[in-house]
């Protein structure tokens, strides 16, 4: 078994723009992008809050997961994200403490 592996999604704000990632390590890449230091799509438009994420034990499996919800509609994106938190609060906190 690999070590843990993340889906995650990040948001501008509440129902903002979305962005959706794969890491192995969700604090070190949720703090590279909060501070900008993640170059494209989410430093630009300025996405930064932690919204969603989701635990695999495989980077094969979290990889797979990633592709899947990124072909969805933005609507079942939002569900997703609305099922677990809905007040779309930033989750950065829960997981660095």
């Amino acid at each position: 078994m690999e070590k843990a592996s993340y889906v995650y999604i990040l948001a501008s704000g509440l129902n903002g723009t979305l962005y959706i990632g794969v890491t192995s390590d969700l604090v070190k890449r949720i703090w590279q992008h909060r501070e900008g230091l993640a170059e494209g799509f989410t430093k630009r438009y300025g996405i930064k809050d932690l919204v969603w994420y989701e635990v695999h034990s495989e980077i094969t499996e979290a990889i797979r997961r990633e592709k899947q919800i990124k072909k969805w509609d933005r609507s079942w994106k939002v569900a997703l994200i609305q099922e677990s938190n809905p007040r779309w609060r930033d989750l950065y906190a829960d997981i660095t403490t």
